[in-house]
């Protein structure tokens, strides 16, 4: 089963990074990529609090707790799976960013993209489609861009998922 998994992985991955060629969408994903650095994040709980009042604090505090809660998580699967980055495992590969740290596996990004997501899904239900296709389409640029597998984006979007659930179940 492992080896299914590893080949789905390389397929999907190769597919995906090898359109990297074309620069106006390499430039494209790698805006899209810093998008979920964090700042942004940070950016929407400081305006949340100061336009929505209570519902705003709310926001504001279960992303802080679930922050709190994916952070170390993430750390900690990364220094415990040790999975490479495509790079430095693949020939093939192209690589258009220097990733923050060196393990792949969870994808950070995609943990932190889908935790805001639900959130937004929970307190902005409006905003719930683009909030999933914005996460969805940080974790692509992250293979894209050749730093994480699919199944990196997988695994960290459900721990973002987890997460932001656990800080829902805290708070409410």
């Amino acid at each position: 089963m492992l080896d299914s998994i590893t080949d789905f992985d390389t397929r999907w991955f190769l597919r995906c990074n090898r359109h990297q060629v074309v620069k106006p969408l390499t430039n494209f994903f790698k805006l899209v990529s810093r998008s979920g650095d964090g700042y942004f994040y940070a950016l929407l709980g400081f305006v949340a609090v100061l336009t929505q009042s209570n519902n705003g604090l709310l926001f504001a505090i279960a992303g802080l707790i679930a922050f709190l809660i994916e952070i170390p998580s993430f750390i900690l699967l990364k220094k415990l799976l040790k999975r490479e980055r495509p790079f430095e495992k693949l020939n093939s590969c192209l690589c258009a960013i220097i990733p923050s740290d060196k393990f792949s596996m969870p994808s950070g990004h995609a943990a932190a993209a889908f935790l805001m997501a639900t959130l937004i899904d929970q307190f902005y239900p409006d905003w719930s489609i683009l909030a999933y296709s914005w996460a969805c389409a940080i974790g692509f640029s992250r293979v894209f861009l050749g730093v994480h597998f699919p199944t990196d984006l997988i695994v960290g979007a459900g721990l973002g998922l987890l997460c932001s659930y656990l800080s829902l179940s805290i708070l409410l």
